[in-house]
């Protein structure tokens, strides 16, 4: 029976299982040279090595941090979203009333005006989302055989934007934002254009118009962060060197590593003779091991640089749009059945 730490370590070393077997193939290739080759003149003292070694750990650390970062910083602006997009429904059902209309209208007219509202918020959501899962020229990672293999890929790779947004907004609304280059921000005119139209019929207090607006500003500033975050990259000079400098360190690290065992080897040979001549074996399985630390570790930064780019550990947008969707259908009233699923999960991955 598997436990779920047990699984994860199974996923991961599967996710790394090519780079291992090439580690498992130097390290080989090494211990063979070395073993029936006279190659002991061919060495790396420790010291220069191990601050080749110190300096990569370094880069590989800021490199995870600086990736964090960005995938902590893209989940606190998608938390500001769903609390401004809770707070957008609340006041829109509430606020948009005959209280103040020059021209009463029936119940069932302001419901369809705040559904209105409501959808066009959901809408500025799936454009939104869209708009985070075009891979930009840099986004590489989801292309990665590991991560193709299981076929993992985010739902907007199903649909297309113009079949979303149908079930959201009217046919003249829909025609606007198409043509638009940046469609989430046209949604978010087309949301004020809206409100101005209700203030100015009566239908919302001037009062209620204004905290609307704060929110269409707080939704618009909560946007351009997301879109920062996904036009500027990771800064390549750093990407492309620490992935350099981690390699040069895996590919030196044998000629230090192999020869140390075999002294080591060469001292236990008068005590244990059989022992002795096959000690420098055991390279392989430490080679291993360091090597496919220091690269998993690297390849983990890699894979956080682009925290939308539709891996298996970004940030799950395509999911916190559908929960924030269906609160606010069911705060208009609608039943379950109404309301689209929650996106599945594949391979216990949310996106």
């Amino acid at each position: 029976m598997y436990t779920k730490s047990t699984y994860n370590a199974w996923q991961m070393a599967k996710w790394t299982r090519f780079e291992t077997f090439l580690f498992i193939i130097i390290g080989c290739f090494w211990v063979a040279a070395y073993f029936f080759l006279d190659l002991d003149w061919l060495r790396i003292p420790w010291t220069p090595l191990a601050l080749i070694g110190t300096a990569v750990a370094f880069v590989i650390g800021f490199q995870n941090n600086a990736a964090y970062g960005r995938i902590w910083e893209a989940r606190k602006i998608w938390g500001g979203i769903v609390n401004a997009s809770r707070t957008f429904g609340i006041l829109v059902r509430d606020m948009v009333t005959n209280e103040h209309a020059r021209v009463k209208i029936t119940e069932e007219e302001l419901h369809m005006k705040v559904q209105s509202l409501t959808y066009r918020h959901i809408a500025w959501m799936t454009a939104l989302r869209h708009a985070m899962r075009v891979l930009k020229p840099w986004e590489t990672t989801s292309g990665h055989k590991t991560n193709t293999e299981w076929g993992i890929y985010p739902p907007e790779r199903d649909t297309s934007l113009e079949d979303d947004l149908k079930n959201y907004l009217s046919q003249e609304d829909l025609n606007y934002v198409l043509e638009k280059d940046n469609k989430q921000t046209a949604l978010l005119y087309l949301q004020s254009r809206h409100l101005k139209q209700l203030k100015e019929g009566g239908y919302l207090w001037e009062f209620s118009f204004l905290e609307l607006e704060v929110v269409i500003k707080d939704l618009m500033a909560l946007q351009g962060k997301s879109e920062r975050i996904k036009n500027f990259p990771y800064p390549r000079q750093f990407a492309t060197l620490n992935h350099l400098f981690m390699w040069i360190f895996v590919m030196l690290l044998p000629l230090a590593l192999v020869p140390q065992f075999m002294d080591l080897g060469k001292n236990m040979s008068d005590t244990y003779p059989i022992i002795g001549e096959f000690f420098i074996w055991f390279t392989i399985p430490f080679y291993l091991a360091v090597a496919w630390i220091f690269h998993t570790m690297e390849r983990i930064g890699r894979t956080g640089e682009n925290p939308f780019e539709g891996t298996a550990n970004d940030v799950p947008i395509s999911t916190i749009a559908r929960g924030i969707e269906t609160d606010l259908r069911q705060n208009l009233g609608e039943s379950k059945d109404q309301i689209p699923e929650q996106f599945p999960q594949r391979f216990h991955v949310q996106f």
